[in-house]
This record gives structure tokens, C-alpha cells and sequence, in this order.
């Protein structure tokens, strides 16, 4: 087990927008697609950024006020993120609720660790689950109401530091998270400039693509599942409004768990697609495949997840995909709305079809094709039996109970690496996941369309996954 690192917690406070007349009180309705992930885990991140020798007094004076500053500013074009999740009695569903006289803002940690930097920020060996814990910041929430954001910066004498950002699922999917991050690192970046410059801040910009919609007449809603959803959330449990977070499966401190990263290369999924095409009974089927760089990855990384777990014969896996519903609702949302826009589909098989040696990859990808192709209106809208199957999943323990459930988090079109905030692009970007069989994807740091994975594992789990993943792509 790793050693325990010591953690010190230097600071703990609120960053709030700056005063403006433009800062009043608001309300910012919730979606079905909001309401749906209510008790949901939240979405924890983490970028690594490398400053060799750097020191506390430097860190104090130069990195953390240039953080502070930006973020406030970034706050002034994302008020409902520095308020409240809350559910009046007198209200049919929960929102967002921001209120500048009652000191609403993001809690803002600032620690320090002596933990390996070279190793947490790496991509070679294993490292345990539990060592990322520590960097990490803890959401409040209480039965009255949920923070909808918290950030933590943790110094790494000599090494450098890290950020993370942790958001509440029921306001922000990873799309939304990762537009709020780049807004926040280009602010940082360009205040950066404009004092080198002495040049008046006043004067930054955020690009079009960084302006956050947050329009919820949008979102076309006659059911009224906006409310369904969150009248179930309240029957199971027992009809109190409390926003704590459902019971799911966690880590224990000397938990074996480990997490690793992989990267597949342009070349790689090359290889993968050529593979597919040159499968005999998809030739046979004469179909038409849906062959993106994600259905690939998530296909040859399924496989080799379902063979290092030890799942065999006529067990049943759920094969699942997640998209990006903007472009796909009729009429399509603006790319940059900011809010929950995703949908989650998924087919069983048969762990046997899934594994088979020849033509699993090709098995696998066929069915992800087709979920892809079947994401129209009528599928990724709302509707009763999406949070009836969200209840289940979460009875079940998180998949744990019945069979296995293979799902990625992430995507490698988010563009994470663009988050600079002024000292160069992360060394490392991580998503926080603990459940054994969790996988996350992110663009690959050297671009090219190469993908990066990551995989949460036991370790005897972990050393099969790793020798298939390599040896199967050889």
C-alpha cells in the first residue's frame, strides 16, 4: 500500500464575483436532464501543472492571487455556480439559487501535500485510488442545500500544483465542467498578460465559444419530467427533501484498488478500425458502422476489461455510450449551453460474445455503432423509465449486483488540455472515479488523435488489464 501522505490545509475561504450592478439574485431552474443525476456522486477533476523548484513564497505571492482574482472574474459570466442547489417547500423541483447579500460564492481551498508529484502526475505503473483523495475538495452539503461548486489548489513543494474542481452533477455534465475550467484558465492567462502589459484587466473578453447559455426554455419539457424525476428522487428516500448523496460503493483506506493510464495512438485506432472492417461476419452483415475514435476505444477497452475481471460464459454486460445531446433535440441547443445535456444508452451481451477471440472487438463495436446511430429525439429525451433505470443502478450498488456494467466518463473531444492558465498546459489531466471497473477518457496531452484511458482496478485485475490492453495491440 502507498505510504500516507500528510496533508496541510492552509486556507479555506469564498471567492464571489466582484461587486457589479449586474450581480443580483437569481434563480436557475433545473432540467429533467438536471434532475435525473439529483444524488448523483459528483464530478471530481484534477489538472497536474509542473513548475520545477517552485517555492511556498512564489506559490503565495504570484499563483494564488493570479487563481483567486481570475476565478472571481470568470464568476461575473457563471453566477448560478457560485450559489446554492435548493429545494423550498412552496417549489415542485429543486434549482440553483445565487444570492450576493447572504455571501454566496466557491469555496476555495488552498493546502499542501507532500505526496509524489512525478508519480500522481505520471502515466507509468499503478497508483493507488485513494492517494487522489486528499486533493480534492469536499462539497457541502446538507439536507437543506448543495454547494454547486468547490475548488482546491495543493502545493507541491519543488514540484508544482495542482487544481481541482469539483461540481455537483445535478447543474453541470463534463461538457459544461470542462467550458467553466478553460473559461476560468483564460482569464487567469490573459490577466497574467495584461500585467505584464499594464494594461487595465477591465478590458478582458471571454471568446464566443467560452459564453455559457443558460436558457432552460431551451430544453422542450411537456411531460413535465423535470418534476417526475425529482418526485421520485423524493419517494426513495422517503419523501425527505434532502440533497446527501445516494449510497454507493467506496473505497476503504487500504483498499488494493489502483488506477492507470493508457493511451491509444492515431495509429492504434487505425489498427482497431481496419480490424473491425476486416471482421468476417460484420463482411457477412454488409452493415454500415458508426467507427468513431470513441466507439473504437470503448470497444477494445470493454474487451479487455470483461477478460481482466474474469467475466465469462453467458454472464450478461451492459454495453453502454454517452453522448453530448446538444446538436441531437430538435431544435438543437447552442453548443454552449450550460447546464446537463447528456444521455447515457446501453445494450446487454452475453460476456462470452464480448470476450471471444476473434471477433470481440468487432462484436462489441457493432453494438456501440448501433447505439450510437440510435441516438435520435425519441431516444435521449426524457422519460419515466430513464430514472426508473437510474434507481435500479443505484439499489443495485452501482452496477455491482447484476452483471457488469461498462460505461466511460469523460470524453476525447472535451478538450481538457487547453486548460493554461499562464504556466503551460497540465502535465496530467484525471477525472476522480473510485468504483472498480470505472474508465474515463480524455484527448490525448500530445494531440495527434490519440486518446488517453483511464482505468480503475484491483491490482491483480489491473496487471491482466494492462498485458491484454499492450499485448492486444501488437
Amino acid at each position: 500500500m502507498a505510504e500516507k501522505h500528510k496533508v496541510k490545509i492552509h486556507s479555506v475561504s469564498k471567492i464571489s464575483p466582484p461587486s457589479s450592478d449586474s450581480v443580483t439574485a437569481s434563480t436557475l431552474p433545473l432540467t429533467y436532464f438536471d434532475t435525473q443525476w439529483l444524488k448523483f456522486p459528483h464530478s471530481e477533476g484534477l489538472f497536474f501543472y509542473q513548475i520545477t523548484d517552485l517555492t511556498f513564497d512564489l506559490f503565495n505571492s504570484v499563483i494564488l492571487p493570479k487563481l483567486a482574482h481570475s476565478l472571481s472574474l470568470t464568476l461575473l459570466h457563471y453566477l448560478p455556480l457560485a450559489g446554492h442547489i435548493m429545494w423550498p417547500a412552496d417549489s415542485a423541483k429543486p434549482a440553483i439559487y445565487y444570492f450576493p447579500d447572504q455571501n454566496d460564492g466557491i469555496s476555495f481551498t488552498v493546502a499542501e501535500s507532500d505526496a509524489d508529484f512525478s508519480h500522481l502526475s505520471g502515466n507509468n505503473g499503478n497508483r493507488e485510488a485513494v492517494e487522489f483523495h486528499h486533493l480534492t475538495p469536499q462539497l457541502s452539503i446538507s439536507d437543506d442545500k448543495a454547494e454547486v461548486v468547490a475548488v482546491q489548489i495543493t502545493f507541491f513543494p519543488k514540484q508544482g500544483f495542482c487544481i481541482s474542481v469539483v461540481a455537483h452533477h445535478a447543474a453541470v455534465d463534463g461538457k459544461s465542467k470542462t467550458m467553466f475550467e478553460r473559461s476560468w484558465a483564460y482569464f487567469c492567462k490573459q490577466l497574467i498578460h495584461m500585467q505584464r502589459q499594464n494594461l487595465n484587466n477591465s478590458s478582458i473578453l471571454l471568446p464566443t465559444e467560452l459564453i455559457p447559455c443558460f436558457d432552460r426554455t431551451l430544453i422542450k419539457d411537456p411531460k413535465g419530467l423535470d418534476v417526475v424525476y425529482a418526485n421520485h428522487w423524493l419517494a426513495f428516500q422517503s419523501d425527505k427533501r434532502s440533497f446527501k448523496l445516494v449510497s454507493m460503493p467506496v473505497l476503504k483506506a487500504h483498499s488494493s484498488v489502483v488506477r492507470k493510464s493508457f493511451e491509444l495512438t492515431r495509429e492504434d485506432i487505425k489498427k482497431l478500425r481496419a480490424k473491425v472492417q476486416g471482421s468476417e461476419v460484420l463482411i457477412r452483415q454488409a452493415k454500415e458502422l458508426h467507427l468513431s475514435s470513441y466507439v473504437l476505444t470503448c470497444a477494445y477497452v470493454y474487451v479487455c476489461l470483461v477478460k481482466a475481471m474474469g467475466v465469462e460464459g453467458d454472464a450478461t454486460v451492459m454495453l453502454r455510450v454517452g453522448a453530448n445531446c446538444r446538436s441531437r433535440l430538435d431544435p438543437p441547443l447552442s453548443v454552449n449551453y450550460f447546464g446537463n445535456c447528456v444521455s447515457g444508452h446501453g445494450t446487454p451481451a452475453k460476456a462470452s460474445d464480448v470476450v471471444d477471440p476473434e471477433n470481440g472487438i468487432a462484436f462489441v463495436a457493432d453494438k456501440l455503432s448501433d447505439l450510437v446511430k440510435g441516438l435520435k429525439r425519441e431516444v435521449i429525451e426524457g422519460s419515466e423509465e430513464k430514472i426508473l433505470f437510474v434507481l435500479k443502478y443505484v439499489k443495485e450498488g452501482g452496477g455491482q449486483a447484476s452483471g457488469r456494467l461498462l460505461a466511460v466518463a469523460g470524453s476525447n473531444r472535451f478538450d481538457v488540455y487547453e486548460s493554461d492558465f499562464g504556466w503551460g498546459k497540465p502535465k496530467r489531466a484525471e477525472i476522480i472515479l473510485d468504483r472498480v471497473g470505472s474508465i474515463y477518457l480524455v484527448e490525448s496531452r500530445n494531440g495527434g488523435g490519440a486518446v488517453e484511458v483511464g482505468v480503475v482496478l484491483e491490482k491483480p485485475q489491473m496487471e491482466a488489464f494492462s498485458s491484454l490492453f499492450v499485448n492486444g495491440l501488437n
